[in-house]
């Protein structure tokens, strides 16, 4: 964000050298209404110009910035297997492959970096809606990058525990990179995929800050995007 504002500061304060240099008496509102009328000064005016161009295309670069990292496996694409260390799940302590195991069900995963309480409200709100459709066998499994499994595994019971899951295993993965066949970006803190019969259908990365209850309502209305 920091980035978008410093070119418009740096042309607001070329706006301000020129006003005081040609006008040092009068105040800087003053000037710029005066100028502005008369029609004086054509490199203010451009400058001006280019800075609201700045201003607009900072906007829009913020308001693209939850989805302008690219992480994950896109839309369209299939999804190989890949192991896992179960913490809280039916193979708990174990090694497995999940992608495996699901085999052609509707399945959520979510990659995180860390276990937020924004993450596990995110969790809890998928475990609900695959409880909600058993009929046609959804399921769902996080997991959570780290190089300190020992540590996740401890915290992943907890989180499980507290937050009275019942269909969705916690995981972890040794190695902040992920599975490479996924494509993980280390930019990325959160990444959701859903696909059904192995095809991705959705796809999200999400701060950890902007995982509000609206995002998370949003991430949790496209499961209907993998369900019949």
């Amino acid at each position: 964000m920091a980035g978008c504002c410093l070119p418009f500061e740096a042309a607001q304060d070329k706006i301000n050298v020129l006003l005081m240099e040609r006008y040092p008496c009068v105040s800087p509102d003053t000037q710029v209404n005066y100028l502005v009328r008369k029609g004086e000064n054509t490199m203010l005016k451009k400058t001006f110009a280019v800075a609201m161009l700045l201003v607009a295309a900072g906007a829009v670069s913020y308001a693209a910035a939850p989805d302008s990292v690219k992480s994950g496996l896109q839309v369209g694409e299939s999804t190989p297997a890949y192991n896992v260390n179960d913490c809280t799940g039916p193979s708990a302590g174990k090694s497995l492959c999940y992608r495996c195991k699901y085999g052609a069900r509707p399945v959520v995963n979510i990659f995180t970096r860390d276990i937020t309480p924004e993450v596990a409200s995110l969790i809890a709100e998928i475990d609900k809606t695959v409880g909600a459709n058993q009929s046609q066998k959804m399921a769902a499994f996080v997991v959570h990058l780290t190089d300190d499994t020992d540590a996740s595994a401890e915290k992943l019971k907890k989180v499980a525990k507290d937050a009275g899951l019942e269909y969705t295993p916690l995981t972890n993965y040794e190695g902040a990179a992920g599975p490479a066949s996924y494509k993980i970006a280390k930019e990325a803190e959160v990444t959701v995929m859903m696909w059904v019969k192995g095809e991705v259908k959705v796809n999200h990365v999400v701060k950890f800050d902007d995982l509000n209850k609206q995002k998370i309502s949003q991430i949790v209305g496209d499961t209907k995007k993998i369900l019949n």
